[in-house]
């Protein structure tokens, strides 16, 4: 199988707390992590954790934040051959509050992720080209995004979009007309549907909503409760995996990630749905955002478990 990933490169700042401040309000932390982020690397790295060829395209700084960034990814496995040096900004960081819950607040600073262009896309015009599932996130410009999905779509592959962050504006139709499954989690749900999907029943309503918008193939995240799928096979809903979460940074992207290896490895989509699930949980089990990605084993174990 292969899978390219086109998209965002952060450094995350996390700090851990017992609450999350409100606005105004000065609280003391428990500890903080330094590490990679960003919606590309981290399900970069998700995928390189599930034994899958991949290829990260993306910009850091030539900053001190740039290096650690490619340290880290070729720590994970992640070839960085892909990445461009951008000498005009700063490579991308993420600040990111997380309570003694494992809910989360987050401010990006796109710095590089923002230059990524047309230029990228034409540089790994023949790694884009010849994938089978191609990665999206909304961290990088759209146009570049759309020239990335339609380069990979004339050529056979698939396109998995996840719309996140949440858009403040509708969706163009000349990105969505590239994009094979859509994943978006409640937050983002309501944003490009007006639906918010507290239950199984709001997430087919919402899955319709973008099933008419003509994307084949629709995952609704609902984070413990779930995830509801909906293509032209049927449509299913997996419950929330039994975990104990300790930090849910980066669990959508670790899905992302394992939705694209079972497709690209042939599973169906419901199966598919329900590995990438599996991926997910396991995520929100350790601290951190690409490092909380699981191993093969790991889901295969999980999965095991839960069938037993």
């Amino acid at each position: 199988m292969t899978i390219a990933v086109f998209g965002s490169i952060n450094v995350d700042v996390t700090a851990y707390s017992r609450l999350l401040p409100v606005p105004g309000e000065t609280i003391h932390g428990e500890s903080y992590v330094l590490g990679l982020g960003g919606k590309g690397a981290n399900q970069a790295v998700a995928v390189a954790r599930l034994e899958a060829a991949l290829s990260l395209v993306g910009r850091v700084g030539r900053d001190p934040f740039g290096q650690l960034a490619r340290a880290e990814l070729e720590r994970f496995g992640v070839r960085t051959s892909g990445i461009a040096e951008d000498g005009t900004t700063g490579t991308g960081i993420a600040i990111i509050a997380v309570d003694s819950s494992a809910q989360n607040c987050i401010t990006v600073i796109a710095g590089a992720n923002f230059k990524v262009g047309a230029d990228d896309v034409d540089r790994l015009a023949a790694v884009l080209g010849a994938v089978e599932v191609l990665l999206l996130q909304l961290e990088v410009p759209l146009a570049p995004n759309i020239a990335a999905a339609r380069l990979a779509r004339s050529r056979g592959g698939s396109v998995i979009l996840d719309p996140a962050p949440a858009p403040l504006s509708p969706l163009p139709d000349a990105l969505l007309e590239c994009v094979d499954v859509i994943t978006p989690n409640e937050v983002e749900c309501e944003a490009l549907t007006g639906i918010r999907p507290a239950g199984i029943g709001e997430a087919r309503d919402a899955a319709m909503v973008l099933r008419a918008r003509g994307i084949g193939r629709v995952v609704v995240k609902m984070g413990a409760k779930g995830a509801f799928w909906l293509g032209s096979e049927g449509e299913g809903h997996v419950p929330g995996f039994a975990v104990e979460a300790l930090d849910t940074v980066g669990a959508g992207d670790c899905f992302n990630g394992g939705l694209a290896v079972a497709l690209a490895g042939g599973q169906t989509f419901g199966e598919a749905v329900r590995f990438a699930s599996a991926c997910g949980a396991l995520s929100t089990t350790r601290r951190g955002a690409a490092a909380a990605a699981p191993s093969l084993a790991e889901v295969a174990a999980l999965l095991a478990r839960d069938h037993s």
